[in-house]
């Protein structure tokens, strides 16, 4: 799957340029992100389509509701955010669907994958944190994996500012995640694993040409439906604390924009004069503007996700 995604990556490059479809840098970003304003976008369809292809093959061979299930959420969200590069694209605009468009399309598929994986007593109540302790949800388990799955996709869609940032972090937690399922020696299970695994290799060989300096940017088709794909995985799998833990730089990307925004409006409303706790929001522009270079923190960002995967297994093997 990285020979797959490396070549179609490649390929598609000259596809996609020839469309003119460049990305929109935002005003009111880093001034030295204007230059990647002729960088392709919308990149993530050499990530999603092959996984896609991959579930509906799986789907069929094993008659598997579970797998369909997956497929409809992973194909839901892809859909949703081509659906906004081509309106950015087209629009001449950094955003394409509105928030509120994007959220309400984004509730919609996950309510419904949400439904039907309960019905079919897909999702288990009983959060696993570690070997020796376990916490029953009960009823909780359903908004707790709306949020895994909405929060997750827009999490991964914030991360992607830097090249190969959500691409290098999305192969790494996937990879984790794979590992976590497979330690559970649940039969029924590996296939999830095999996926994750997949997943990963896709988005290493996306990579090639998302890293610094990038030629190709994953856009909302790869970012929005990355996070709902390890959401969703996580969710079927009964995996959603290790991913808690492996995702912690896109919860972390996701917690600064909230703190800024909260702290701002909290402080312009008592005191008349907003205030920023950080230079600019999500916190990997913070670091940018302090003077560190994009491919220094890209590389920082790897590491500790690296050392969030290993401590989520370790967590899993000792406790």
């Amino acid at each position: 799957f990285f020979i797959i995604s490396s070549s179609t990556t490649k390929k598609g490059l000259r596809t996609l340029k020839r469309l003119s479809f460049f990305q929109n840098i935002r005003k009111e970003g880093p001034a030295n992100h204007f230059n990647k304003s002729n960088t392709p976008t919308a990149g993530g369809i050499f990530i999603i389509v092959p996984f896609l292809v991959l579930l509906f093959v799986l789907s069929v061979k094993y008659n598997s509701i579970k797998i369909l299930i997956l497929l409809f959420c992973s194909f839901g969200f892809c859909i949703i955010g081509f659906s906004d590069d081509f309106l950015s694209i087209k629009n001449e605009k950094n955003t394409g669907l509105k928030v509120r468009e994007k959220f309400i399309l984004q509730s919609l598929i996950s309510i419904i994958f949400i439904v039907l994986a309960n019905q079919s007593d897909y999702i288990n109540p009983i959060i696993t944190i570690t070997n020796n302790l376990e916490v029953n949800a009960g009823y909780i388990i359903l908004p707790i994996s709306f949020l895994t799955i909405v929060g997750l996709s827009n999490s991964v869609n914030l991360t992607d500012g830097l090249d190969g940032l959500a691409s290098g972090c999305s192969s790494i937690v996937f990879f984790g995640l794979g590992t976590e399922i497979l330690m559970k020696e649940q039969s029924e299970l590996i296939i999830f694993s095999i996926l994750c695994f997949s997943m990963s290799g896709l988005c290493l060989g996306f990579l090639q040409c998302n890293r610094y300096p990038a030629k190709i940017f994953m856009g909302d088709t790869g970012s929005l439906s990355i996070g709902a794909i390890l959401g969703s995985i996580a969710i079927l799998t009964n995996s959603l604390f290790s991913l808690s833990i492996m995702s912690g730089i896109f919860i972390m990307e996701s917690l600064s924009v909230i703190i800024q925004v909260s702290f701002f409006k909290l402080t312009k409303r008592f005191f008349n004069d907003g205030k920023r706790i950080f230079l600019m929001t999500p916190i990997h522009h913070h670091f940018e503007l302090k003077g560190f270079k994009e491919e220094k923190i890209v590389e920082t960002f790897w590491k500790i996700n690296i050392l969030l995967v290993i401590l989520g297994i370790v967590l899993k093997i000792n406790l």
